[in-house]
């Protein structure tokens, strides 16, 4: 490699030296699939690059269910402006679960996931992940969307006070007292840019 890199130097080519070897993770996809990605990004989730790529995007997600509620959120602003980041829980070969941030641009912004790329940057030092149960991701994502405690219930159809417990124990698990609190500990951030929600 260090030959092509010194190729790279000498007739000033840097595009694929800067894919290849940015310390950020970069991929290409096309209909949720990954066609390419760059070392970092196959390092972050522990694969070699060949084993990643022509691969659905649902292998790096904690369940299947997870991956199809998030693959979607961002086709809006993404058809609007080109632009969408978040923040979300993903999972590593080894199956450990960790925090990243996720940028990405359409090349084809009338149908946004036909073809694009997507930058992701591992959270873990800035912040640890803690375990949550299904439950209560679902519940975060829907405080997350503005719903009160009795619109979350109808919808998960459960009772109003559930609810309540489960908010409870959520401030209690992240040592905070309210709504505000819990997205800052879930990354310091506005709940649109939280995405963890595993099912409706």
């Amino acid at each position: 490699m260090e030959i092509r890199i010194d190729e790279a130097f000498a007739t000033g080519d840097f595009a694929g030296l800067a894919y290849a070897y940015a310390p950020v993770g970069l991929v290409i996809t096309e209909n949720r699939v990954i066609r390419d990605c760059n070392t970092a990004f196959a390092e972050m989730f522990g694969y070699a690059r060949d084993d990643l790529r022509d691969q659905v995007f649902a292998m790096l997600y904690p369940t299947d269910e997870e991956f199809v509620n998030i693959r979607d959120r961002g086709v809006r602003q993404l058809r609007e402006t080109n632009t969408y980041w978040d923040e979300r829980i993903m999972a590593k070969k080894s199956g450990e679960l960790f925090w990243v941030r996720v940028r990405g641009h359409s090349f084809t912004p009338d149908e946004p996931l036909m073809r694009a790329v997507w930058s992701f940057a591992d959270l873990s030092e800035t912040r640890p992940y803690i375990p949550l149960t299904r439950r209560e991701r679902e519940i975060i994502s829907y405080i997350s969307d503005g719903l009160t405690s009795k619109e979350i219930a109808k919808k998960l159809e459960i009772s109003h006070r559930t609810v309540e417990v489960y908010r409870a124990k959520l401030l209690k698990k992240f040592g905070v007292s309210n709504s505000g609190g819990l997205f800052h500990s879930l990354g310091g951030i506005g709940s649109d840019h939280v995405v963890s929600r595993s099912g409706d």
